[in-house]
């Protein structure tokens, strides 16, 4: 969270310099790769897997990887590669909507704060660290026992962790921007807290808040396979990243493999969005760009 706290340019780089810098940044090469093949995995579920993820074939089933299952078929006979795919669709689409209701809740409540300050900001920042002492999975665990276990709830769960974090990161931000010398001729010139928040302040805190998104998007992989590992994510016969680890603790010694491949995924999703995060934060931020 603090690599994306720190103050960004307010001036955009042209597109063909911002490029070549990037292509040279080897963080940001191998995760925006990474994070490309998350995202095609996800897009080529919806119209073709190796097989059909829930059908099942209990006469195939711990088979090994072959031609006709590339990474073999689990205990139920289901083509693991083809759990795998559609595994990666549930996990982006946890991230997208988890991290959506953390960046527009989150950043709204730090765009209040930074420009009310006083009572409002305090108010703001109390419960945001009221917040952080629930994490994710607690917050899971508890929804869980009022509504049930269910992907729905652990999307709103890492939802609610995610405000404070961009509450946060917002208001820093802001508050950084807000003593520029511009904002300070723009209350001269008659504008509003509101009218400035939306013309200068969002658009300078643009840059941070991609940044913290992308770290909070892998967050949010993680947690979803940590809740769905503990039976209170994604459902069956829903497939899911962190069910196949949990149906795979049993069958250890006799198909290892069954562990191994979820976990290289889990691994390369939240590997290849944290390194995206950090090489956008060092194009992003001028300061680091200098000392490259």
């Amino acid at each position: 969270m603090s690599a994306a706290v720190s103050t960004l340019s307010s001036s955009t780089p042209s597109a063909p310099g911002w490029l070549h810098r990037a292509l040279r940044h080897r963080s940001f090469v191998i995760g925006a790769v990474l994070s490309a093949l998350l995202i095609l995995a996800a897009l080529l579920s919806f119209v073709w897997t190796p097989w059909s993820p829930y059908e099942m074939d209990l006469a195939n089933k711990l088979a090994s990887p072959s031609g006709t299952h590339w990474l073999g078929t689990d205990a139920f006979g289901r083509d693991v590669a083809s759990l795998l795919l559609v595994g990666a669709r549930n996990s982006i689409l946890v991230g997208v909507i988890a991290v959506g209701i953390g960046l527009t809740i989150g950043t709204a409540l730090g765009l209040l704060a930074a420009a009310k300050r006083g009572w409002v900001e305090e108010l703001i920042m109390r419960l945001a660290d009221f917040t952080f002492a629930f994490p994710a999975i607690l917050s899971a665990i508890m929804m869980t026992a009022v509504f049930g276990a269910g992907i729905v709830n652990s999307i709103i769960a890492i939802g609610i962790f995610n405000i404070p974090t961009f509450a946060r990161v917002t208001r820093a931000s802001a508050n950084a921007v807000w003593s520029r010398e511009y904002i300070l001729a723009s209350r001269a010139c008659g504008k509003g807290s509101w009218r400035i928040t939306l013309e200068h302040v969002l658009p300078n805190i643009l840059s941070v808040l991609i940044v913290q998104a992308t770290i909070q998007f892998a967050i949010a992989i993680l947690a979803e396979a940590a809740l769905s590992y503990l039976g209170l994510g994604t459902q069956p016969p829903q497939p899911s990243w962190g069910r196949m680890l949990s149906e795979a603790q049993t069958l250890m010694f006799q198909a290892p493999l069954l562990a191994v491949w979820p976990g290289v995924a889990i691994a390369l999703a939240v590997l290849g969005l944290n390194l995206l995060g950090d090489g956008l934060r060092d194009l992003l931020d001028p300061r680091l760009s200098r000392k490259r």
